[in-house]
């Protein structure tokens, strides 16, 4: 863990999550399940909780699904830490409904369940949530985009290159906090595609990766190919959009800003692939998610959220090289340092 990152997770601590030194009782196993084991932002995450796991002396299993959306394999990942005795689960869920009546189980059967970056519907169905704040992301990078548009923003031609059709959490989140920070109206918050700005010309999804991401880009092309602005689920996806905008020579016309502050996004930034990237710390969610399930096998005390939010919020910064007026944001200078992956 980089320095800057060890002091951004004192400080969390410092703001209303305190958690015991390591216990005397053996015996604390943990689970942690994952989207993928092969996107950076899940493979760093696992390397959190693994490292907090042999410091405090939890027994880690991690589970993950086969692509981003599979949400059976993570329902028996769940069904295995049950009959294992796991103390608890750390879980970024694939379908954030659909996983809940697994997830109540666990919580019946006296585990602790904390959702990492991406809340349950309802969040309540957790514990507990550790999380970047994925509606002031969105919001961060759609007020980037308009601002560096300026005059042109209003008639711009916007695609949204989303997760998966089930619509998780963190993928309406995202969405709706772009548009919000754009300014274009979101109708229902909670849900992707029934906005009527004449503005956007399309979603698409991409499951979290390059090749999605290339096949969505090719897909809004197909319906416009005069788009110049591209919101994208995460950074792979982004990587996987310009591609596809590369191969017809349209890559300039683009404005692409993305969610997630990878080291590959970051220097994607740096590169010009991707204009303005939001920052978030996979690493700190999970150590901290381990530090929780050991201190309620100690003393069955359960972590709070951050003051004023439903979540523990693990923070969101906003990166760019081409900064704008009234949006704060670090340079990928500063992003590089704090990166992942």
């Amino acid at each position: 863990m980089k320095k800057s990152v060890i002091s951004t997770a004192f400080a969390a601590l410092a703001i209303g999550v305190a958690f015991a030194a390591p216990a005397k009782a053996a015996d604390v196993s943990a689970c942690l399940i994952t989207k993928t084991d092969t996107n950076p932002f899940f493979v760093k995450m696992k390397e959190g909780a693994t490292a907090k796991a042999k410091e405090l002396g939890v027994t880690l299993k991690s589970y993950a699904g086969k692509i981003d959306g599979d949400s059976e394999s993570q329902v028996a990942a769940i069904e295995s830490c049950i009959a294992d005795g796991a103390k608890g689960i750390l879980i970024a869920a694939s379908d954030t409904k659909g996983i809940v009546p697994t997830v109540k189980k666990a919580r019946d059967a006296g585990l602790l369940v904390i959702a990492l970056d991406t809340p349950l519907e309802p969040a309540d169905s957790a514990d507990a949530t550790f999380a970047t704040d994925n509606l002031l992301a969105g919001k961060l990078v759609g007020q980037w985009a308009k601002e560096t548009l300026g005059d042109k923003a209003k008639d711009a031609k916007i695609g949204f290159l989303d997760l998966t059709p089930s619509q998780p959490s963190v993928d309406v989140l995202r969405d709706q906090g772009f548009m919000m920070g754009f300014g274009i109206d979101t109708k229902d918050p909670n849900k992707i595609g029934d906005e009527t700005d004449s503005r956007i010309v399309g979603h698409d999804v991409t499951n979290g990766n390059e090749e999605g991401g290339r096949k969505a880009m090719e897909n809004l092309l197909q319906k416009d190919s005069s788009i110049n602005v591209i919101h994208t689920i995460n950074e792979p996806a982004a990587v996987g959009a310009y591609q596809a905008l590369k191969a017809v020579g349209l890559e300039k016309q683009v404005l692409i800003v993305s969610i997630d502050g990878g080291c590959p996004g970051v220097k994607s930034v740096t590169e010009g692939v991707i204009g303005a990237t939001a920052q978030q710390y996979p690493l700190m969610m999970a150590s901290l998610g381990v530090e929780a399930i050991k201190k309620f096998a100690d003393s069955g005390e359960k972590p709070k959220p951050t003051e004023g939010k439903s979540f523990f919020d693990t923070g969101v910064s906003l990166v760019t090289d081409k900064p704008v007026s009234g949006v704060k944001s670090i340079d990928t200078k500063e992003g590089l340092n704090k990166c992942w992956g």
